[in-house]
C-alpha cells in the first residue's frame, strides 16, 4: 500500500501544488497485523511529522473516546463485542447532541456499519440488537426502495417475456423450447429490442440468427 500510497499522494501535491502549501496523511489500520510489513524503504516518510499511523485497537477504551473515534473503532469489533457497542454509543449520541438530526446521522452510520459487517443479520436481528425501530432508518428505506424497484423492473421483464412469447406463437406456431429458454434469459433491454425485431421475422430462422448475433456482441 505505501507505494501506491506516497506515489499517489506526491503526484497529486505536485500537479497541485499552486492550491496547497503543503500535506499531511492519516493512515488507519484496524490493528498493526494490517499494516504492510516492508517499511523500511518509506522509513523516512513514516517517521516524519507528516505521516499519522492510527491503530484502532490501541486507542484505549471505547467509553473513554471521542464518539467520533467511537464509531471508527466499532468497524473492527466482532459480533460479539459489536451489540454492546453499538448500542452504548447510540445512547451517548443521544444524551452529548442536542441536535435530532445529528442524532438521526449517528444514528444511521451505526446501523450501516452493522449490516454491512456483518451481512449474516436480518434486518429484525439488527432491530433486536440495536434496540431501534430499523425501519426508520434511511438505510432500511433505500433498502426497500431498492427491493421496489427490482420488483418492478422484474415485472416488466416477466411481461416482456410474454408479449415476445405470444407473437412469436401467433407467427410461428410453436417455438422450440432451447429458443424459448434463451429468452427468457434476456434482460429487458434486449427483449424490447426483440419486440421490436420480431415483426419482421419470416421464420424462425431469423429468430436463431438474431440471438447468435446478441451473444457474439455480448462475448466481445
Amino acid at each position: 500500500m505505501y507505494e501506491r500510497l506516497f506515489a499517489e499522494a506526491l503526484l497529486y501535491f505536485y500537479r497541485n501544488r499552486d492550491r496547497f502549501e503543503d500535506w499531511q496523511i492519516v493512515i488507519i489500520y484496524p490493528s498493526r497485523s494490517k499494516e504492510q510489513t516492508k517499511t523500511r524503504p518509506y522509513r523516512a516518510f513514516l517517521a516524519s511529522e507528516q505521516v499519522h499511523r492510527i491503530y484502532l485497537d490501541e486507542l484505549g477504551e471505547l467509553e473513554q473516546l471521542p464518539l467520533k473515534l467511537g464509531l471508527l473503532v466499532l468497524t473492527t469489533l466482532d459480533q460479539n463485542q459489536a451489540p454492546a457497542a453499538a448500542r452504548y454509543l447510540i445512547n451517548r449520541s443521544q444524551q452529548e447532541i442536542s441536535e435530532p438530526t445529528a442524532t438521526r446521522a449517528i444514528m444511521e452510520i451505526i446501523t450501516s456499519i452493522i449490516s454491512y459487517r456483518f451481512t449474516s443479520l436480518s434486518p429484525k436481528e439488527i432491530e433486536t440488537m440495536l434496540d431501534i425501530s430499523f425501519e426508520q432508518t434511511r438505510l432500511y428505506q433505500d433498502l426497500k426502495q431498492q427491493a421496489e424497484e427490482q420488483g418492478l423492473e422484474q415485472g416488466r421483464q416477466e411481461e416482456a417475456i410474454k408479449l415476445v412469447l405470444r407473437i412469436l406463437a401467433k407467427k410461428f406456431r410453436e417455438v422450440p423450447t432451447q429458443l424459448t429458454i434463451q429468452i427468457e434469459g434476456l434482460s429487458l433491454q434486449n427483449l424490447e429490442a426483440l419486440a421490436d425485431a420480431l415483426l419482421d421475422f419470416a421464420s424462425l430462422d431469423d429468430l436463431v440468427s438474431w440471438l447468435q448475433r446478441l451473444a457474439r456482441i455480448k462475448t466481445k
